[in-house]
């Protein structure tokens, strides 16, 4: 009988979508529900919604951009050092990974079959240094890119759920309750999801993911109350 191994594939691409489409929920409405609290007109609301939105997905695409950019200078940056140490202290190299191997219980002999191997292609030996050493992956060459994009899109996707009643209510209180409604279920969903997938407990992080929204919504909403 044939194993198939079910490993999610989609990490990274994952991880962006919930740092965008969390806060991409969360500020929005927050912002909208403090404003409900200050004035009537929708059409502040909406105006200051989508600004933020605007601002929002640029800052959080390019904080995305900036990490990629540095984990990728980062990981080089570690691996011309590593391909440096190979050529100059190979002995000492030899040693490191001998150390690496007897923590993964090889025996002596063991770890010297290996040694012997590895040094026959030195930018396989500098490979293994970077993984099982400083437990550094080899980031894809757009990734940065690709961060930036797809955070930057999942915070206006989740920006706009949120917003969305304020274009069609006149009212900034009747706004403010069919966007917490709308809101509330968004983020609820999206933490159901989110939790699914990464395979951590399902209800539990959707009511998580729920209640933070609306504690920083409902924190906004009444400092702005307070204040106006």
């Amino acid at each position: 009988m044939s194993h198939k191994e079910e490993h999610f594939s989609g990490s990274d691409f994952l991880k962006d979508v919930s740092i965008g489409m969390a806060d991409g929920l969360t500020v929005p409405f927050a912002l909208a529900a403090g404003l409900s609290g200050a004035t009537t007109s929708t059409a502040l609301i909406v105006t200051a919604g989508i600004a933020e939105i605007v601002a929002g997905s640029i800052a959080m695409g390019l904080g995305g951009y900036l990490a990629g950019k540095t984990e990728y200078d980062h990981y080089f940056s570690e691996k011309n050092r590593e391909r440096e140490e190979v050529e100059i202290v190979p002995e000492k190299e030899r040693e490191e990974v001998m150390e690496i191997l007897g923590e993964y219980g090889l025996s002596v002999q063991s770890q010297v079959v290996v040694v012997t191997e590895l040094e026959k292609n030195k930018d396989k030996w500098v490979d293994f240094m970077m993984k099982f050493e400083l437990g550094l992956e080899e980031p894809h060459l757009n990734a940065a890119r690709k961060s930036a994009i797809t955070i930057a899109l999942s915070y206006v996707a989740g920006g706009f759920i949120p917003l969305a009643p304020y274009f069609f209510t006149t009212s900034s209180e009747e706004g403010l309750y069919l966007s917490a409604a709308i809101t509330m279920v968004a983020l609820f969903i999206f933490g159901f999801f989110k939790s699914k997938v990464t395979r951590q407990p399902a209800w539990g992080g959707a009511f998580k993911t729920m209640f933070i929204g609306a504690l920083a919504a409902g924190a906004a909403f009444l400092i702005a109350k307070w204040i106006s």
